[in-house]
């Protein structure tokens, strides 16, 4: 296998995912997210919008200038008008890696009803606007709004266009999660095969969860030829979400034979990440969400418990501690096996016979019958009110 590709991870956490109802941070909330990204080494933060409010240019702003001197690209979002462009470079202008991020929808269905404008009409404004973006910021990316339902051979003379005119990135985005991963891997290979000067800009992949295909569509991008996905903490994000980032790094990081590709991106960060984006955000995680979930590495059967305890790699495909959990937890419930109790029973201090440990596990499966969770204070109750003699180390 030849050298793996770095993926540019752009986290949109601070403007897409904020755009989930009731995300909506502060300047000072925005700013810790922003220093935790800082932590987790992302290539790029879209730091909002700043055209939407004078807020949103002042936090833009202000996290330009507080992540300065750490390697890492500050992006604002623009339409595809002098306004909204002109308000970017306001708020990007003094970080240290300024990105103008514009953008135009491209499918009939956005031409027609909510731009109300011609196909030609967008490929003029496409051109005149990318190149207005690029004389004020040396760094330019260009997204076609609802790219996977826009006809194929128009997005390439929408992205050809966007090249001549100075953009030095290309996203496709599936902004309404409509493709599935064959789909978007194709259209993928299919612009780099027919957009002249493809070859000299990064091309980058924007999916969203509408029917839970948004991690394998942004993989499905990478063997496509993307290389930068854009990710947000959770999958936070419109409507049913973004792409999860840590999903993305952690599937690039656990198939190298298949990817050949790798991030930048510090994974022991990501449960801090989760937790303090669920925190300012109200948003909960998931107990069964990959990765970050409270359950991502807990085992209750007692088949798996037994695999864990003789070889982890029997039922878990990375460690615990590379994503920032402390360690595997073993959830004792009614599914729960002898070696799974044992092993909690030595944890807090007795070391059971063979006769001793039957007693105690009959006494605790019927307990497990009877409540949803048995703590520690009820093991040491069984114990030591079951055993005449245990012997406590």
């Amino acid at each position: 296998m030849g050298d793996p590709a770095v993926i540019r991870v752009f986290d949109t956490t601070l403007r897409d995912g904020e755009q989930s109802p009731g995300a909506t941070m502060t300047t000072e909330e925005k700013l810790q997210v922003a220093e935790q990204l800082v932590r987790l080494n992302v290539d790029i933060i879209e730091a909002g919008f700043p055209a939407a409010s004078p807020g949103d240019l002042a936090a833009v702003k202000a996290i330009a200038q507080r992540v300065r001197g750490h390697d890492v690209a500050i992006a604002g979002l623009a339409r595809a008008n002098t306004e909204d462009i002109d308000a970017a470079w306001e708020a990007v202008r003094e970080a240290e890696q300024p990105v103008i991020h514009v953008f135009l929808a491209t499918s009939d269905i956005h031409l027609k009803y909510k731009l109300r404008i011609t196909p030609e009409e967008a490929l003029e404004r496409v051109k005149t606007m990318v190149a207005y973006a690029r004389n004020l910021c040396p760094r330019v990316e260009f997204s076609a709004e609802d790219a996977t339902r826009s006809d194929w051979d128009y997005l390439c003379r929408v992205f050809e266009l966007a090249i001549k005119a100075g953009a030095t990135t290309i996203n496709v985005p599936d902004t309404v999660g409509y493709i599935t991963p064959h789909e978007y891997e194709m259209l993928f290979r299919y612009l780099r095969e027919r957009v002249p000067g493809m070859e000299d800009v990064v091309l980058s992949a924007h999916c969203h969860d509408d029917l839970g295909l948004a991690t394998a569509n942004t993989l499905a991008a990478i063997r496509g030829g993307a290389r930068q996905v854009e990710v947000t903490i959770n999958g936070i994000g419109e409507r049913a979400g973004n792409t999860a980032m840590e999903e993305v790094v952690m599937a690039l990081r656990t198939r190298p034979d298949v990817f050949q590709a790798d991030t930048r991106i510090n994974a022991r960060e990501f449960v801090a990440a989760s937790q303090l984006v669920s925190r300012l955000t109200g948003i909960p995680v998931q107990p069964n969400k990959a990765i970050v979930g409270q359950n991502a590495f807990a085992h209750e059967a007692g088949i798996h418990q037994d695999g864990v305890l003789k070889n982890r790699l029997t039922y878990e495909i990375m460690t615990p501690q590379s994503v920032g959990w402390d360690d595997t937890r073993l959830v004792l419930g009614k599914h729960s096996g002898r070696h799974g109790l044992d092993a909690r029973l030595r944890q807090l201090g007795y070391r059971l016979n063979a006769e001793q440990l039957k007693k105690a596990y009959a006494r605790f499966i019927a307990l497990a019958d009877q409540k949803k969770y048995v703590t520690d204070d009820d093991l040491i109750y069984i114990v030591e009110s079951s055993l005449e003699t245990p012997s406590a180390i």
